[in-house]
């Protein structure tokens, strides 16, 4: 009878740990290390000189990194973490070119996604794993130093971070290196993500909605029309406070041409198991002002996972 007791609780163990659902991740080279080994390009982003990383150049020409992306990969899927791969990201986004990323609105808003946000949005990864790590030669040995730092693909905010530096070692193969370096603070890393993961399975994704108004447009509406007692602001706040996850959201900044929701609690997940992002939650709110009695056409702009942008008053 005993045996019989061990082996069904051993098989319902068994059950709930395959129901669990783990973080989909991806690997990057943090924009530290792309800088810092002359993988990026300059651009002019309103009179700064900004540094950009070439994630693509750095893959194909840094053979180092492929090897120590490939090692977390590899150190993370012995742990059953579902994987995003970094190169086949970069390929699909190339494919997508011909996609119009460079937006402008009416109203003379740039609204671009960085590399970073075009490959979070590709991939859909849940968390992002940021690598850097720098190698030193002490005589015939080499020692590796690194920090592996994990971010909100949808926020950017920090969730974990784990550094250090590995035991001396006559190998010079950064895979092999990294790993001594990193697996005994694996353990403990990991967990952290989970239980980031768990709160947001718990308490919704966060992410930031940006509503404002086309300048004289064709609706001839704004955030104070009124539709009988209420103004349209009023009636967009309370559609929030219906939707979000526990009533969650908080109102930064609102005037009659715009609204700036921040720390906006979102499902994970839609009615058919899809992840959801903010477009795919502003686009419910779209749909909700476009019905009777608002009739609003309005048009949904992505920058990122985490941010969306819906422009009233035409589409």
């Amino acid at each position: 009878m005993k045996k019989q007791l061990v082996m069904v609780a051993l098989c319902l163990a068994i059950v709930l740990n395959a129901q669990i659902k783990k973080p989909e991740l991806m690997v990057f080279p943090s924009e530290n290390w792309c800088v810092n080994n002359g993988y990026y390009t300059e651009v002019t982003n309103l009179d700064y000189q900004q540094k950009v990383p070439a994630y693509r150049e750095a893959l194909q020409q840094n053979t180092q990194l492929k090897m120590a992306i490939a090692k977390i990969n590899d150190l993370f899927a012995a742990r059953q973490f579902p994987l995003e791969d970094l190169e086949q990201t970069l390929k699909n986004i190339e494919q997508e070119r011909a996609e119009d990323n460079l937006t402008m609105s009416k109203n003379g808003n740039e609204l671009a996604e960085t590399p970073l946000d075009q490959l979070s949005r590709v991939a859909k990864a849940d968390i992002i794993l940021e690598l850097t790590w720098e190698l030193s030669d002490m005589g015939p040995k080499h020692s590796l130093t690194y920090i592996l730092e994990a971010k909100d693909a949808y926020t950017a905010k920090s969730i974990a971070a784990v550094s250090g530096t590995g035991a001396p070692s006559m190998s010079a193969d950064v895979a092999t290196l990294l790993e001594e370096a990193i697996v005994a603070n694996m353990d403990n890393f990991q967990n952290r993500l989970m239980d980031h993961f768990a709160e947001m399975q718990e308490m919704g994704r966060e992410v930031r909605i940006d509503i404002k108004v086309f300048a004289d447009n064709a609706a001839g509406i704004d955030l104070e029309t009124e539709y009988g007692e209420d103004e349209l602001g009023d009636i967009i706040q309370r559609w929030m406070a219906q939707n979000t996850v526990s009533q969650r959201f908080s109102l930064k900044s609102a005037s009659e041409t715009h609204m700036d929701f921040t720390q906006v609690r979102i499902p994970c997940y839609d009615d058919y198991g899809i992840a959801m992002d903010a477009a795919a939650f502003a686009k419910k709110l779209q749909k909700a002002l476009k019905k009777e009695p608002f009739k609003i056409p309005a048009k949904v702009m992505m920058k990122g996972l985490g941010r969306a942008v819906i422009i009233l008053g035409e589409k």
